[in-house]
């Protein structure tokens, strides 16, 4: 009898044929990741690095903060930490991208705004950085060369973002809750639990969650749970392993969450 396992099993497959990911050593950069897409549909999910991202084919169609974006070939498109946005082709013939991402402390928490309120950005000289960046990075042995290019490409990216809009007020309630949950990222937490660490009424912390950060508890923390998983996987942890020690179940738990975020499964994620 035909299932659905064995068309699904070949679509991963295809995509994965498509994909390269790695972790270069160069301070800054906690992964590069070069993928070509058709039909994967980003759910809404959050990252906890800048994502710095170039569209070498096709375009590109997310939602940033609740906002329609696109991210098309010309521009260079940067993604704010912990801010939720999804991601899908705007053509039938998808897309091909090349994404940095970059750690946290790379720029000042203070442009978030700015990149919430402007994420594509359409500068010649930043897009041919971008470039040369990625490509050094894909050569070894050049690691003060990548480190000197990301240094130009931080400087370009400040001088867009220096004119940041007033934040909004922080929510004490909902940045509580997300420390929680990282300081339980393996080990979890019910929600019922986080209420009385927090004293706080469960409903009352989903909604304010959701309204600071633009998805659920649940789906902040499986995201935490993935992207400790592609650290994991390119430092060639096994994908059993690694399922358990990221705080999933097992390792089809895993394959099923990492698919839907990243694109592929863990197992040709980790060969790429």
């Amino acid at each position: 009898m035909l299932t659905g396992a064995g068309p699904a099993f070949l679509y991963v497959r295809r995509m994965a044929a498509a994909l390269r990911a790695w972790v270069p050593a160069v301070p800054g950069i906690a992964e590069v990741f070069h993928a070509r897409f058709t039909d994967h549909a980003y759910p809404v999910h959050a990252h906890e690095t800048w994502t710095l991202l170039v569209v070498d084919e096709g375009a590109v169609r997310y939602d940033l903060d609740r906002h329609e974006h696109g991210a098309l070939r010309p521009a260079v498109t940067l993604l704010p930490p912990h801010v939720a946005h999804t991601g899908r082709a705007a053509t039938p013939r998808g897309f091909r991208k090349r994404v940095l991402y970059l750690d946290a402390d790379v720029l000042d928490p203070a442009l978030t705004g700015a990149a919430v309120a402007g994420p594509s950005l359409v500068d010649p000289l930043l897009r041919t950085r971008v470039d040369q960046l990625h490509r050094v990075l894909d050569g070894p042995g050049a690691e003060l060369e990548a480190e000197s290019r990301l240094a130009l490409i931080g400087e370009r990216l400040r001088a867009h973002l220096h004119a940041d809009p007033a934040p909004p007020g922080p929510d004490r309630l909902a940045d509580d809750l997300r420390d929680l949950l990282d300081a339980h990222l393996v080990a979890g937490l019910t929600l019922r639990e986080a209420a009385q660490t927090l004293h706080a009424h469960p409903a009352s912390l989903v909604r304010h969650f959701g309204a600071a950060f633009g998805l659920p508890p649940h789906r902040y923390l499986t995201g935490r749970r993935v992207e400790l998983a592609r650290r994991r996987l390119l430092a060639g942890e096994p994908v059993a392993d690694v399922a358990t020690a990221v705080g999933f179940h097992d390792q089809a738990h895993l394959h099923r969450h990492f698919t839907r975020l990243v694109g592929t499964t863990p197992r040709a994620f980790s060969r790429s």
